[in-house]
């Protein structure tokens, strides 16, 4: 009897669990599919019959309204009273980009081919996408600030991914006003990294590949946890300071922001740990010197890629014991071809490597001959 009646229980609680992913279009009562996601709030995505519904809720900090896209796989099979901010015909066959960290899903989704056009092509560091800038397959669009428009209109994107800090782009309002339909990507205002990661959730729905970009992230967050497990199996939980001086101030990260938390299932102590905000908080020198001189470790120490530039800008920094010991790693020094910083580019969608290389820093002897991807000693 026992046996059995676990099975009825497993039964019911699985019918409930279905029934949670259900979710009704109030415009036409269809019942479509709520797509699971686990880490990321910024977006849903609801799968009907023909078509789905991708909803940004966070495309920038603080944002007070949601974008409602309406991705259509069969015209014929969308409600004729269906309220959307844009429409979008999947899979999306010709794309731009406005972010590095978008290329990372289209190569792991195996469709950077579709991108046709970047601003700012010099920024990216992957090796396989710059072949395609290389057979002159991308087309430069200038500085993400001033967009040509007039050369993005001739590539005849299906659509362009976007970010922004506020609601206000003059450039997207003039590429929309032709035509071209531009969605927002807020995977930078996710505070956690496997948050981030999960934005490949994003352009798989876009390029139709839904059950592609599940197993891509599901292989992700294993790797990551199986890592910071790892991590855990050690007592030893070094003291860590992070960030770099800009000007007068030393700019940290927050303790609740997605850098931290690296540090945190690395199992480090992160100086700053208790405090609470967005972007970075902006400390005196004297007030880090004061938290951090004795901190074992100094990761992403802004741009310096040597101890010699660090030390040109300031001899106080040899108070540090981290200096004094040479325990100071960047990932400036991981560079494209043409100067981008690949941990811009891939960190936000592979949080599983950056998570390792913090580790074989702060735990070595876990990682033995462990090749980084992007944290390396400053020369």
């Amino acid at each position: 009897m026992r046996p059995i009646l676990i099975l009825c229980i497993s039964l019911l609680f699985l019918s409930c669990k279905n029934e949670e992913k259900k979710e009704v279009d109030s415009n036409s009562q269809e019942i479509g599919e709520s797509l699971k996601i686990e880490n990321a709030h910024g977006f849903t995505i609801s799968k009907f019959d023909g078509y789905k519904i991708l909803t940004v809720t966070d495309p920038w900090p603080n944002a007070e309204k949601s974008f409602k896209y309406l991705l259509v796989e069969d015209d014929s099979k969308v409600p004729s009273k269906i309220e959307f901010d844009k429409k979008i015909n999947i899979p999306v066959k010709r794309i731009v980009l406005t972010s590095t960290t978008h290329i990372p899903s289209l190569e792991a989704l195996v469709e950077v081919e579709a991108l046709v056009g970047f601003p700012g092509l010099d920024y990216i560091s992957s090796e396989s996408t710059r072949a395609l800038i290389d057979e002159n397959k991308i087309v430069e669009l200038g500085k993400n600030e001033a967009i040509n428009t007039e050369i993005l209109i001739t590539l005849k994107p299906d659509l362009v991914v976007g970010f922004a800090i506020d609601g206000n782009n003059k450039t997207y309002n003039t590429i929309e006003k032709s035509g071209i339909p531009v969605i927002f990507n807020g995977d930078w205002t996710e505070e956690s990294p496997l948050g981030k990661a999960e934005w490949i959730k994003f352009f798989g729905a876009l390029f139709d590949k839904t059950e592609e970009a599940e197993y891509i992230y599901n292989d992700i967050v294993k790797n990551y946890k199986e890592a910071k497990q790892l991590a855990q199996s050690v007592d030893d939980t070094p003291l860590v300071i992070a960030g770099s001086m800009y000007k007068d101030s030393w700019f940290v990260p927050y303790g609740n922001s997605w850098q931290a938390q690296f540090i945190k299932d690395a199992n480090a102590a992160y100086i700053y740990k208790d405090t609470e905000g967005s972007g970075s908080k902006a400390l005196s020198f004297e007030s880090v010197l004061n938290d951090a001189q004795n901190a074992d470790f100094w990761v992403a120490p802004g741009q310096f890629q040597s101890y010699e530039q660090l030390l040109e800008t300031s001899q106080h920094y040899k108070q540090f014991k981290a200096v004094k010991d040479k325990n100071v790693f960047t990932y400036s020094n991981t560079l494209g071809a043409t100067g981008g910083v690949l941990y811009y580019e891939l960190a936000p969608n592979r949080p599983d490597l950056v998570l390792k290389d913090l580790i074989s820093i702060f735990h070595p002897e876990l990682l033995k001959d462990y090749k980084p991807t992007f944290f390396k000693p400053l020369d």
